[in-house]
C-alpha cells in the first residue's frame, strides 16, 4: 500500500514538473518602451485619447500626448484603437501557495494551530506556479495572496506575477494580517445551539482581545527598549507578538474574513470599541454586506468582495452576489474585488464585470481592481493607476477588459514585457493541430 502511494505521488510530481517546464517559451523584454496611439485609462486622471505611455527602468516614465517624449532609442508599440489600463490586482487569493489541492505536498496556505501571526505567505510563495502565467495573461499583474485557517492565519503578501524568486516578486511581504471572524450563524453543517454558539463566540473574542492586549504591551516594551537600550536588559523576543507589532499600531491592516449579516454587525461592534481604535481594519468576503452596507460605511471599513458565489440564503435573489459590490460602493464603502481562488484568479475581470453590470458601473469596477486595493493596502504610490513614477504594471487590451470578447494583447509587470504564453495557450496550440508528423 505504501509503495502505491509513493508511486502515485511521484506520478503527480512528474506531471506537475512537466507542466512547469512548459510554462514559458520566451523571455520577457526590458528596456525603453513607448506605447502610442491608445486610449490611456489612467484611473486617477481620466482617460487620454491618442495617448502615450513610456516605460523606463521598470517604471512609468511619462503619460500624456507629447510625442517628443519618445526618443529614437525606444521600442515603439503602435496601439491605435486599443486601450491601456493599469494592471489589475486580485485582493484575495491563495495563488502561489496552492498548486494541486488533491496533493497535500503542494498545498502550503495554512499552518497547524489556531494562532499563527508569524506565518508569512511570502515565505511559502512558489514563483514557478503553473497558475501564475495563466493568470497574468488576463491582465492581472499582482495579487494579495493570503494564508488560511485558524483564528489568526498569518500575514498576506502583495506579489507581482513575474519573477524568479519571492524577493523579486514581492511588493509588500507583510501587507495584512488575516483574521477569521468567529461565526454565530447556525444552519447547514453547524449543529450548535444558539447558546453554545454564543458561549464559544465570547470565549474566542476574549482570547483575541487578550492576544491584542499582550501584543500592545509587548510593542510598548520593545519600543521603549529600542529607543533607549543603554543600561537595560533586552526583553525576550516572542515570535507571535513580534509579528503583531505593526498591526497593533495601525501600520499593517488586519483583514477580517466575515460573511453573514450578524457576524458583520458583531465585527463592526468589536472594531468600534475604543480599545481597537488603533487598528486598521479591512473586511474580506462580506457576502451579506448589502444587508448592512450603511453600517459598514458608517464604520469606515473598506471591503474586499467577490461576485461569483452562490447566494448565502436560499430565498435570496440569484443576482445578489453580483449586486453586492455596487450596493456597498453606493453606501460609501471603499470596495476592492477579489476572487478567493487559485487557478481561477484569471477570472478576476469577470468578477469585476458582473459588479459593473449590476450597479457598480465600469469606472468604479475598474477602480475596484486597481487604485482601490492599492489605497487600502498602502501601495498606491507604486500601483493602481497610470502615473509617472509608478511601477510599470499595465496591459494593452483590444476593448473593455471586462467584456469576454476583448483580448489582452500585451502585459507589462515592473517594466518587463511579459510573454503571452501559458499552459492554456500551449494546450490550445497543441490541440489545434493534432496531426502526427512524418519522417
Amino acid at each position: 500500500m505504501k509503495s502505491i502511494k509513493i508511486t502515485a505521488l511521484l506520478g503527480f510530481l512528474l506531471l506537475f514538473s512537466g507542466a512547469l517546464e512548459a510554462q514559458i517559451t520566451d523571455k520577457p523584454e526590458y528596456g525603453k518602451i513607448a506605447i502610442i496611439g491608445a486610449t490611456v485609462h489612467t484611473v486617477s486622471n481620466g482617460s487620454i485619447e491618442q495617448g502615450i505611455v513610456t516605460i523606463h527602468n521598470g517604471n512609468i516614465e511619462y503619460v500624456g500626448t507629447d510625442r517628443s517624449k519618445v526618443g529614437s532609442d525606444y521600442k515603439v508599440i503602435e496601439a491605435t484603437g486599443k486601450h491601456v489600463y493599469p494592471g489589475f490586482m486580485d485582493s484575495g487569493t491563495s495563488l502561489g501557495l496552492v498548486e494541486i489541492n488533491a496533493v497535500p505536498v503542494t498545498v502550503d496556505n495554512r499552518e497547524v494551530g489556531n494562532i499563527n501571526p508569524n506565518m508569512l505567505a511570502f515565505t511559502a510563495w512558489n514563483p514557478h506556479s503553473a497558475a501564475i502565467p495563466v493568470t497574468r495573461v488576463s491582465g492581472v499583474t499582482h495579487v494579495l495572496t493570503a494564508p488560511q485557517g485558524g483564528l489568526v492565519s498569518g500575514q498576506a503578501a502583495i506579489m507581482d506575477l513575474w519573477g524568479y524568486s519571492p524577493d523579486s516578486m514581492a511588493v509588500d511581504a507583510t501587507a495584512g494580517m488575516v483574521l477569521n471572524w468567529p461565526s454565530v450563524r447556525s444552519g447547514g453543517w453547524n449543529r450548535r445551539t444558539p447558546e453554545q454558539m454564543e458561549k464559544q463566540y465570547k470565549e474566542t473574542i476574549g482570547a483575541l482581545n487578550k492576544l491584542l492586549d499582550n501584543a500592545r504591551f509587548y510593542d510598548q516594551m520593545m519600543s521603549e527598549f529600542e529607543s533607549n537600550p543603554n543600561g537595560k536588559v533586552k526583553p525576550e523576543k516572542n515570535q507571535h507578538l513580534e509579528a503583531m507589532r505593526e498591526m497593533v499600531n495601525g501600520q499593517t491592516p488586519i483583514i477580517i474574513s466575515v460573511s453573514s449579516e450578524k457576524d458583520i454587525l458583531n465585527a463592526i461592534e468589536w472594531s468600534n470599541h475604543e480599545d481597537h481604535s488603533d487598528l486598521n481594519i479591512v473586511f474580506a468576503g462580506v457576502e451579506e454586506g448589502w444587508r448592512v452596507a450603511e453600517e459598514i460605511a458608517e464604520a469606515g471599513i473598506p471591503c474586499l468582495v467577490s461576485t461569483l458565489y452562490t447566494p448565502t440564503r436560499a430565498y435570496d435573489h440569484v443576482h445578489r452576489p453580483y449586486e453586492n459590490p455596487g450596493a456597498l460602493m453606493k453606501a460609501g464603502v471603499k470596495v476592492a474585488i477579489m476572487t478567493g481562488e487559485v487557478e481561477n484568479v484569471r477570472n478576476l475581470p469577470f468578477n469585476a464585470g458582473y459588479a459593473a453590470a449590476y450597479g457598480m458601473g465600469t469606472e468604479e469596477a475598474v477602480k475596484a481592481v486597481t487604485i482601490n486595493p492599492a489605497q487600502i493596502f498602502g501601495v498606491d504610490h507604486l500601483l493602481g493607476s497610470l502615473e509617472a513614477g509608478k511601477q510599470a504594471n499595465l496591459f494593452i487590451s483590444t476593448g473593455d477588459p471586462f467584456e469576454p470578447l476583448s483580448q489582452i494583447e500585451q502585459v507589462f509587470i515592473a517594466g518587463f514585457q511579459i510573454p503571452m504564453d501559458s499552459r492554456h495557450t500551449q494546450l490550445f496550440e497543441e490541440f489545434l493541430d493534432r496531426d502526427a508528423t512524418q519522417n
